[in-house]
């Protein structure tokens, strides 16, 4: 990549830089292993980048390919599969992942409950909390719209359930 695609790609991650840290945050509840996942989905960016269409949004894109490399991350090594957290002292805080991020302890939980979630439902709701059209996240993750609004619909009842506990 040239100097200004060097400085387009530092342009693209700083101002979306929030997509892998709540990718990273849902993934990912063992602290040790967020700098490996978000240099992994880095790499992959930067790797990927020559081949970004225009044609669609940035930060879709840049979900998708945040998305599949925590799947694979996962997949790969069983050992790296995040454990039930004991407590809080696992859980990453918003504080932590931008300092212009809403730190309110309902964010807080939100993450930590989306984070519970199987791979599949965490990537549709973070993408539907990104305001992404049923169709987009149904395009993005190769299944079909219907699924897609049926599965926002249960986690939608599952987050509150865990909010009124």
């Amino acid at each position: 990549m040239s100097n200004s695609a060097d400085e387009q790609f530092l342009l693209a991650m700083n101002k979306h830089k929030g997509i892998i840290y709540k990718v990273v945050n849902s993934y990912c509840q063992n602290k040790e292993d967020r700098p490996d996942l978000a240099q992994e989905i880095l790499t992959t960016l930067w790797l990927s980048m020559d081949k970004y269409d225009d044609e669609y949004k940035f930060s879709t894109w840049m979900y998708r390919i945040a998305l599949n490399v925590a799947i694979s991350y996962f997949r790969k090594n069983k050992t790296r599969q995040d454990k039930v957290h004991e407590g809080r002292e696992n859980l990453i805080t918003i504080d932590e992942l931008t300092a212009d991020e809403d730190n309110s302890e309902d964010r807080v939980l939100l993450y930590q409950f989306i984070g519970e979630l199987d791979s599949l439902n965490k990537a549709i709701i973070l993408l539907y909390l990104e305001n992404e059209s049923h169709d987009s996240i149904a395009n993005n993750l190769g299944i079909s719209k219907t699924n897609v609004a049926t599965r926002v619909n249960r986690v939608k009842l599952q987050l509150a359930k865990k909010f009124n506990n």
